[in-house]
């Protein structure tokens, strides 16, 4: 016996609902100050929380104009090496230059922790605990 036309009436627009809360979201790092120094981004994470799989992560930033305003986007291979900002075994996402315009696109396509930082200061940004967080996705239900 088949479903009644009001019930696969409900089964559809359940789903509907499902999908749109299922949607990946594009989150810009920062909200509307975006990547730079002096903002704690682990606060930020925490307020933005949680993140689900195949969510997109922007990070928008300016072009260097010193030493000092030099920002990346490097991913970090473990807490560890997030702790202590030890960038030697670390993957360079985005340069100096590609945080401008739309921003460099991390989707979070993997469930395991991304710790994120910039390497820029000689290593302060990553150091005074400001430009660093990790995003760990959750799957979506």
């Amino acid at each position: 016996m088949g479903l009644s036309f009001g019930a696969k009436g409900c089964l559809l627009l359940l789903t509907a609902c499902l999908l749109a809360v299922c949607e990946a979201r594009t989150i810009v790092v920062g909200g509307s100050e975006g990547w730079h120094y002096g903002l704690n981004y682990t606060d930020w994470a925490i307020q933005n929380s949680p993140f689900y799989f195949k969510d997109k992560l922007v990070f928008k930033y300016n072009p260097p104009r010193s030493a000092s305003t030099v920002y990346s986007v490097y991913l970090l291979p473990n807490l560890y090496s997030y702790i202590t900002c030890d960038f030697s075994d670390a993957k360079l996402l985005a340069d100096p230059k590609q945080g401008g315009g739309r921003g460099f696109v991390v989707e979070l396509n993997q469930w395991r922790p991304h710790y994120f930082a910039s390497n820029g200061g000689n290593g302060r940004h990553c150091n005074d605990g400001l430009m660093k967080f990790f995003a760990v996705p959750w799957p979506r239900v």
